[in-house]
């Protein structure tokens, strides 16, 4: 992958049809990838960047492992595309000011059927310190939402 074509996203669009999406369970005549190929090796060694150095790539990555059990073409390609992704940030990184006027925003989102598959809808928050993200955190709900309103609550 050295030599790979640097992208600028760290996933694919995904499409509004639902039967397009990269990030969807095995179809019938999709073919598995063996479970001790690499492809789980590089889902740990990407989540092990999502959570330490890179926390742009975590909402990528964890979509991804949800498939992990049963990986096909599809999951694979995608972890082609973090990983060239990666390439084109490699020299980027965090940067903490030392500001003594900070100031602490918050950004509350929920989203109604972001996964179609199951039906969940999710909620999270983006917490910033002087306009640098410090935490963050997307859950999946435990109910179904039967309309946006619902989703949001």
């Amino acid at each position: 992958m050295d030599k790979s074509h640097p992208l600028c996203s760290p996933m694919v669009v995904r499409p509004l049809n639902v039967d397009k999406k990269p990030f969807r369970p095995q179809e019938k005549d999709e073919e598995l990838f063996s479970l001790e190929g690499p492809h789980l090796s590089a889902i740990r060694a990407l989540m092990y960047l999502a959570n330490y150095t890179r926390p742009n790539i975590a909402f990528a990555i964890n979509l991804l492992a949800r498939y992990s059990s049963s990986p096909t073409r599809r999951h694979c390609s995608t972890i082609k595309h973090i990983l060239c992704y990666l390439k084109d940030i490699m020299n980027m990184g965090l940067f903490y000011p030392n500001d003594s006027k900070s100031y602490l925003m918050c950004y509350p989102d929920a989203d109604y059927l972001p996964d179609s598959h199951n039906g969940k809808s999710g909620r999270g928050y983006l917490f910033t310190c002087n306009g640098i993200t410090i935490s963050w955190r997307y859950v999946k709900q435990t109910i179904t939402a039967i309309s946006p309103n619902h989703a949001k609550i």
